[in-house]
């Protein structure tokens, strides 16, 4: 296969993005063409939220060939449609190595270990002698707990550290034969990990259907029980322990509601929060109860608390 590279300003980016899809090729991504240069910019900013710009102001476009597709009539159509007539001569081939694409990612994903127990274990990995295979079954049992999840495949595999912060969590301070809310639950992962570690009910909640059936085939998976749901199943009823791993800006929006789960003297766990945000975050649900910073890692913070 081969890429066609062309060079473009800030504001020619999406038009030209847009006609070379339209002319038949197969992806186009957009590139700083000063990347690893002094000139370089960061262009993107914080998670969940829209950046002023969406592209830089020297970029790269890299189209992706079919086979047998020419190139000229692809950059014929385009300077039809974008009415860019430079584009005659700024713009060059380049080959595309054969590879084996899924073994290549596979190889990317590697198994994690979180906290004392924990492990997080893509399928292709399920024979690793390097990776402990108990599975446990009695939550008193001090082995290790096996989570598989293949990563790219739902809505979360555990590798961000605000994911770490809560399974770190649930590890050190879930107690007893709890019930537990994961809401937002994604891929299920924090869902699974409570399961697994002795949580007497654990239901997941999500606004995407397509990651509530993750969460479902994930628990399969694993042989776990929890339900997982829409928010609009989520009967009424307070739980010992409600963990959110979302944003800062839903998780103040949604401060009311995930704070009136909590069961009296139950455990509220926060994350998806940056340093900087862990104050604003904390006013939020002051009315319902005091939360503070329980872990930091990687400019990330976990909100705990407890209701009173």
């Amino acid at each position: 296969m081969r890429e066609l590279v062309l060079h473009c300003l800030e504001a020619q980016a999406e038009t030209l993005s847009d006609a070379l899809l339209e002319a038949g090729v197969l992806s186009v991504s957009v590139e700083d063409a000063d990347r690893d240069t002094e000139a370089e910019n960061a262009l993107f900013g914080e998670p969940g939220t829209e950046p002023e710009v969406h592209a830089w102001h020297r970029n790269r476009l890299v189209a992706l060939l079919p086979d047998g597709l020419d190139p000229q009539q692809i950059l014929e159509q385009v300077r039809i449609e974008s009415g860019q007539d430079h584009l005659a001569s700024g713009w060059f081939l380049r080959d595309v190595p054969d590879a084996d694409w899924v073994r290549l990612t596979q190889s990317q994903f590697g198994p994690i270990h979180i906290g004392e127990r924990i492990w997080i274990v893509p399928s292709w990995h399920r024979d690793n002698p390097d990776v402990p295979n108990t599975i446990v079954d009695d939550p008193d049992d001090a082995s290790a707990i096996r989570i598989e999840l293949d990563p790219g495949l739902a809505f979360g595999t555990g590798s961000h550290p605000t994911t770490h912060l809560c399974l770190e969590w649930l590890e050190s301070c879930m107690t007893g034969r709890p019930n537990v809310l994961d809401y937002g639950c994604g891929s299920g992962i924090l869902a699974i990990a409570a399961a697994k570690l002795g949580a007497a009910r654990v239901v997941g909640v999500d606004i995407d259907a397509q990651a509530v059936e993750a969460t479902r085939y994930n628990a399969k998976v694993n042989n776990t029980a929890l339900d997982a749901t829409l928010p609009d199943g989520l009967t009424e009823g307070q739980y010992d322990i409600v963990v959110a791993n979302i944003l800062s800006n839903p998780l103040k929006v949604l401060a009311p509601m995930l704070a009136n789960r909590v069961a009296s003297g139950g455990d509220l766990v926060l994350s998806g929060v940056l340093e900087r945000q862990a104050d604003e975050v904390a006013q939020a649900y002051a009315p319902w109860l005091r939360m503070s910073v329980w872990r930091a890692r990687d400019g990330w913070v976990c909100l705990h608390g407890k209701r009173p």
